[in-house]
């Protein structure tokens, strides 16, 4: 695949960018790695600058992470325009300028990863987002432009940003998509830039040229039962979704960044990653642990992935979640793998 300067340029930036600060007691190779926590909400974001962020930042810090993500949300509708909070790049919202800053004084970077809230609007996940109405089509990618070019506006300061999270329903207006990013570019110039695809369709994604890093929401299937897996089932299920991707990223030259890796504690984790339950079970926090462990170890392994970023912590209320990865007992599993060794 020929390359121009620019974009030779861009993913040399990208690469600096998405690495972490030196550490003396780091292993050699551990300029390459993102080793993240998405740190989540259970409303429209406020938990991010409250006095609660600080803590799940220091959880982070304290298992060996290195980056953290939020989620900023617009809400979508049906006819295709978005309704969101006031962003005024002349007075950001402290809800996006306190993490940034609260992250950098601990060390950490931080990524920025806009969610369409999707709730109430009859699209039963973001993957479903899609306009047959040419209309709603063209206001759907007005407002999100206008809404993403204002998010990075009031975002100085992020270290690395997503211009889009699970919508391969109207990635294929590949023009459309290619402004959005110019826009953001525009209003974060120096910034590292990626897309998240979901991990059954990331290849349907036409523009990887033009973002930095290739993001996937990682949520593979490791095993096609459900039987509780064997650790042999596990890293061999990785082996195989790995070579793939390895495959990929040597064919577009471009990295790989898993913007979204999480289980669920729940009996069918392995085979069904992606599906919460919210009864969470003895045998499913094991084998939350076993899938999580699984997977850091293959990550940290393979050089076509810069890293990932766990789904996810949260900053206060976390009651009925079963995803959350910083839990006491999954601490010790982490930082095994992620912390520098002495």
């Amino acid at each position: 695949m020929t390359r121009s300067p620019w974009l030779t340029l861009a993913l040399l930036l990208a690469l600096t960018l998405l690495a972490p600060a030196q550490d003396s007691r780091a292993p050699k190779d551990a300029h390459r790695s993102v080793r993240g926590v998405t740190i989540s909400c259970q409303t429209w974001g406020r938990e991010w600058g409250s006095s609660e962020m600080p803590g799940a930042l220091d959880r982070t810090k304290a298992v060996g992470g290195n980056w953290v993500a939020i989620h900023p949300y617009a809400r979508i509708s049906r006819d295709g325009s978005l309704r969101y909070r006031a962003l005024d790049p002349k007075n950001p919202p402290a809800w996006i300028t306190r993490p940034i800053a609260w992250a950098h004084e601990r060390g950490l970077k931080i990524l920025i990863k806009p969610h369409l809230a999707y709730w109430g609007s009859g699209f039963s996940w973001r993957g479903e987002i899609r306009f047959e109405d040419a209309t709603a089509r063209a206001r759907f990618h007005s407002d999100y432009r206008a809404w993403i070019a204002a998010l990075a506006k009031v975002c100085q300061g992020t270290d690395a940003f997503c211009v889009g999270t699970e919508l391969e329903g109207t990635t294929g207006a590949e023009t459309e998509w290619r402004g959005h990013i110019k826009a953001v570019r525009q209003a974060l110039p120096k910034v590292p830039l990626t897309y998240a695809a979901n991990w059954d369709r990331y290849q349907k994604v036409s523009f990887w040229d033009a973002v930095d890093v290739i993001g996937i929401q990682a949520y593979f299937p490791l095993v096609a039962h459900e039987r509780v897996p064997s650790d042999a089932e596990l890293k061999a299920g990785w082996q195989r979704v790995l070579g793939g991707l390895r495959d990929y990223a040597k064919k577009l030259d471009r990295k790989i960044l898993f913007t979204e890796l999480g289980y669920d504690c729940n009996p069918l984790a392995a085979s069904q990653p992606w599906k919460g339950t919210r009864r969470g079970s003895a045998a499913g926090r094991e084998l939350q642990g076993r899938c999580l462990e699984a997977a850091l170890r293959a990550v940290e392994a393979e050089p076509s992935v810069v890293g990932l970023f766990l789904w996810k912590d949260f900053a206060g209320n976390a009651r009925g979640e079963d995803f959350p990865v910083l839990r006491p007992e999954l601490r010790p599993r982490i930082k095994s793998i992620w912390a520098p060794k002495k």
